[in-house]
């Protein structure tokens, strides 16, 4: 390909509104274009470096046995009601009627119209296991678009699906895929780490998550060097140290505590506590939207509207722990939930936040909202805990002495904080936790019978028992992959593409395009190469050499090969983009050399 010829549009500055390494060094480089918030077009150094994580990705399927189909992206509403997923998802389905007023979607995955397929095509175990997978565009209604190709309302994934008789055989094909996600990563040269997840709304039994590290992410990731433990920290546990509390009060023993606000206030205030002997209460909610909200406040909501599941939940924790949301939502099997207003919680409780309790508060809550209900959900860090502090849900006054299982009636314990760097390691006696941030890049999920047995997706035993189909999922970003690349390997000039991801394997670049012996040198050179095999960038563009370099730089393209001055001696440079070292090398070896060096590590 002839740059000259060839469509990249470099830019020199970074563009205003990008944040993140990736997002401006794919805008700089010619890479993509945005049309509209997290909606971006591939120009086409980008598509060639689509096309070739593709090619990974259906290479390693094919040798685990995935058969590749091709599925609808819009999807009617009667598949995904049968999976219960309609209403579970809200408002990140791309949701539209056709002309019929049919209820639609655009998908965000095919569990359901992969299990559409089985279900009607899967009699017997004689037919499993089955693996299909698909390379196809998703849709989200990302509420917050961001950091380029990271957080997309429309992207491409490379999603599969297991299909096996029971778990045994679904723990078999998990672990192929695991070991298909390994290989993936490793061949698009990013560095990577395998931890423990949740599954969120695609639900079932257990989830892997593959995560690439990296300041621009917005996971969080606590692993141990020691041992290896990782998790999400929307997983993530660890060992706290014991404390002694103290013999405590018989009785709970309230105090005035004038302007106090905070657990840190609490910490300052004379005659207070430590955040350790503290119990931080929030209050959480279900109602999933705010015209529901007004009504309560008002408290006339009619009773019926609260007869199916607790709307608020009180969720105690100590008071220098962090909650992670994710836990809670988890551990509530929780469709929807949100932190309640201060309006809410006053309306509720009687005092604002701050001042938060739950010692009696389903009972101040039924004499002043006698509709709501109430659910105490406590962290597991408080089990035991005696001679603590917690407010007394009247501003301005806390209770202290309490004894979480003396004077609290507790609905659930579940481990809901967010763990910390420092912290001692969960699996190993001697590890400490790093925290560090990172993105996801896969993702992989044990379904088990969550959709089959829904949406009837069955087969015969060989003693001619009906069963439900034991299922898995595994998603790979092919845009994550890209961002991910590039946040892994770059520098202050661009770019450094690994190996398998690079738009072209070379660039030749021709320093001055008026003499005629380079030109000449430069063309022969080129079109050697070609017959090597190497896919080759020929950059004849009538620009100054410093220009051309600048450009190859921030492209990435891992080598360059320039024809200058002293071709005319049998020489050209050789260039690493990776290394920035250089050396001049025989013309008449040079395709052999680059031969090796792109093929290595391959």
């Amino acid at each position: 390909m002839r740059w000259s010829q060839y469509f990249v549009p470099t830019l020199r500055e970074d563009p205003a509104d990008a944040e993140v390494a990736s997002h401006k060094l794919l805008l700089r480089a010619g890479v993509i274009r945005q049309l509209a918030a997290g909606i971006y077009s591939y120009l086409p150094l980008g598509q060639r470096v689509a096309l070739k994580i593709m090619q990974i990705l259906r290479e390693e399927m094919a040798n685990i046995g995935g058969q590749e189909f091709y599925l609808p992206a819009l999807h009617p509403a009667e598949v995904w009601k049968e999976s219960g997923r309609w209403d579970a998802i809200g408002d990140d389905m791309f949701r539209l009627k056709d002309r019929k007023g049919a209820d639609m979607c655009l998908g965000m995955t095919h569990e359901e119209i992969f299990t559409t397929i089985a279900r009607n095509e899967i009699r017997s175990y004689k037919q499993l296991p089955q693996v299909w997978y698909q390379i196809q565009i998703k849709f989200r209604d990302e509420a917050r678009p961001k950091s380029g190709l990271m957080r997309l309302r429309t992207f491409t994934m490379k999603d599969a699906y297991s299909f096996d008789i029971d778990e045994a055989g679904l723990d078999r094909s998990f672990e192929d895929q695991r070991e298909a996600y390994k290989r993936i990563f490793t061949r698009a040269g990013i560095r990577f780490t395998i931890v423990e997840a949740s599954s969120g709304a695609m639900g079932g039994s257990a989830s892997n998550e593959f995560v690439a590290r990296t300041d621009a992410g917005e996971d969080l990731i606590a692993t141990c060097e020691h041992c290896g433990y990782a998790a999400n920290l929307e997983k993530a546990t660890s060992r706290l140290a014991e404390l002694k509390d103290g013999i405590g009060l018989e009785f709970p023993a309230e105090f005035p505590t004038p302007g106090v606000r905070t657990i840190d206030d609490l910490t300052k205030f004379p005659g207070g506590a430590s955040a350790k002997a503290q119990i931080k209460t929030l209050v959480y909610s279900s109602l999933n939207n705010t015209d529901s909200l007004r009504p309560l406040v008002r408290g006339a909501v009619p009773k019926d509207q609260f007869d199916d599941a607790p709307k608020y939940y009180l969720v105690l924790l100590r008071g220098d722990h962090q909650l992670h949301e994710t836990k809670l939502a988890d551990a509530l099997a929780a469709n929807y939930l949100r932190a309640a207003s201060g309006t809410e919680i006053h309306a509720l409780l009687g005092a604002n936040p701050g001042s938060l309790g739950a010692i009696g508060a389903k009972k101040r809550a039924a004499e002043r909202i006698p509709e709501a209900k109430i659910r105490i959900i406590a962290d597991v860090a408080l089990r035991g805990r005696r001679n603590m502090t917690t407010g007394a849900n009247t501003d301005d006054y806390h209770i202290r002495g309490v004894d979480l299982e003396r004077d609290i009636r507790i609905d659930q314990w579940a481990d809901l904080r967010a763990v910390a760097s420092g912290e001692a390691c969960p699996r190993c006696e001697t590890g400490v936790l790093e925290v560090y941030k990172a993105m996801e890049i896969g993702h992989i999920f044990k379904l088990g019978t969550k959709y089959s047995k829904s949406m009837g997706a069955t087969v015969l035993t060989p003693e001619g028992k009906e069963v439900p189909i034991a299922m898995g999922s595994y998603g790979i970003g092919v845009e994550r992959i890209m961002t991910a690349a590039i946040e892994q390997n770059h520098d202050q000039d661009g770019i450094i593409w690994p190996k398998t991801l690079s738009p072209f394997d070379l660039v030749v670049t021709i320093t001055n395009m008026k003499q005629d012996s380079l030109c000449e040198a430069a063309e022969e050179l080129y079109k050697d190469l070609q017959r090597a095999g190497l896919d080759v960038l020929l950059d004849d563009r009538d620009e100054r050499a410093g220009v051309k370099f600048k450009d190859a730089d921030l492209i990435g393209i891992p080598y360059r090969i320039t024809v200058g001055k002293k071709v005319g001696d049998g020489f050209v440079e050789l260039f690493e983009r990776r290394t920035k070292t250089s050396e001049d090398v025989e013309l008449s070896e040079i395709v052999s050399r680059i031969q090796k060096l792109a093929l290595a590590g391959l």
